[in-house]
């Protein structure tokens, strides 16, 4: 760390901190403290290091950790803090990284002994982060830009942000890509283009476009997945599925339990045997029609119980029920239609002990 006295030139002038090991200056501008970051010429040619720059004029201050001293400290650029390493103390705040392309430091070296142009480099770069000043400003004018761009919005407009900001927060909480948030907007905007549905509320068909754009890409999602990161009950759900249906004319593949497999499984832990074995139940369920009218939400989650006890791996109380988002009840039910075929229903090949499997 470089240390030397203030200027007598500038009284007024920033507090500069110059830390030689990461080649950042800490600068207390305003009653603000920022630390500006000096990066590598994207171009690979030669930058000038601050110790070029580094004047006795500049009084410095160490930045340090006031619990551990010693401790490394993490820029964290994302953040913009500086954080101990030990502890996680957040030492310095506001970090900005700048690379030589913004603050050009080429040819000071031969500049340096010139004591009145330094200064004026220094006043030049400094203006360039007066946040109190034209920063904050135009700050100031882009936000009410925005606000004033709100205000004169159409209805229509707003119905489409609104829902477009629905599709992607319901996505997130279900981790679904990109490519089903974009199909699921296509869709809701060809229903709000063809004035489909306009009793319905934008809520409601945002939820409904985001199902069945999981099920084009075959990705299905249950109604009731989409409920559960959303406000919309699954029968306002239900009924608005099939009048986009209807009104775009499109076709999608039903949900079978085999498809629902993969997402419980991974959910409960299950290796891909018991999954493969669940499959094939579930299938045999369906083929042998044990389970006529029954969800293949509450088939799959049937027919993991069955190959999980089967394969010796018991859940704890509510395990399956969370893991699936069927109730017990509904899985004892569909239990009691598939337990007494339960040898129609494993491979021919699988050493079934009905003894394994509940009577209820």
């Amino acid at each position: 760390m470089a240390t030397g006295g203030g200027s007598p030139n500038h009284p007024g002038a920033p507090l500069i901190d110059y830390d030689r090991k990461t080649c950042s200056e800490s600068i207390l501008l305003h009653g603000m403290n920022l630390t500006i970051m000096i990066g590598p010429s994207p171009s690979g040619g030669n930058v000038a290091s601050l110790d070029s720059v580094q004047d006795k004029r500049f009084s410095t201050a160490v930045l340090l950790c006031p619990k551990h001293p010693d401790a490394t400290l993490f820029e964290d650029d994302h953040a913009g803090d500086q954080l101990c390493l030990k502890c996680g103390l957040v030492v310095g705040e506001r970090t900005i990284f700048v690379g030589s392309e913004m603050i050009p430091f080429t040819g000071i070296e031969e500049r340096a002994g010139d004591e009145e142009e330094l200064d004026d480099e220094v006043e030049s770069e400094l203006h360039l982060i007066d946040l109190n000043g034209d920063l904050a400003s135009s700050f100031d004018d882009s936000l009410g830009a925005v606000k004033n761009h709100k205000k004169k919005m159409s209805s229509s407009e707003e119905r489409l942000f609104k829902a477009a900001d629905n599709i992607r927060t319901m996505a997130d909480l279900m981790h679904l890509g990109r490519t089903i948030v974009d199909r699921a907007n296509q869709l809701f905007q060809q229903v709000h283009s063809g004035q489909h549905l306009k009793g319905h509320s934008t809520d409601a068909l945002a939820a409904t476009c985001l199902h069945i754009a999981c099920r084009l890409v075959e990705v299905p999602q249950s109604f009731a997945d989409v409920c559960a990161v959303s406000s919309i009950h699954i029968k306002e759900i239900g009924n608005c599925f099939k009048l986009i249906l209807e009104a775009l004319k499109i076709t999608v593949p039903p949900i079978t339990a085999t498809d629902l497999m993969p997402r419980f499984c991974g959910n409960l832990n299950l290796g891909y045997p018991i999954e493969k074995l669940a499959c094939y139940i579930g299938r045999k369920a369906v083929e042998l029609n044990i389970v006529p009218g029954r969800s293949p939400i509450s088939v799959a989650a049937t027919a993991i119980f069955m190959a999980a006890y089967a394969s010796d791996k018991q859940f704890a109380k509510n395990e399956l029920s969370n893991g699936t988002g069927v109730a017990n009840a509904t899985i004892r039910t569909v239990y009691k239609l598939m337990r007494p075929r339960a040898a129609e229903l494993f491979p021919e090949d699988f050493n079934l002990d009905l003894t394994k499997l509940p009577r209820s």
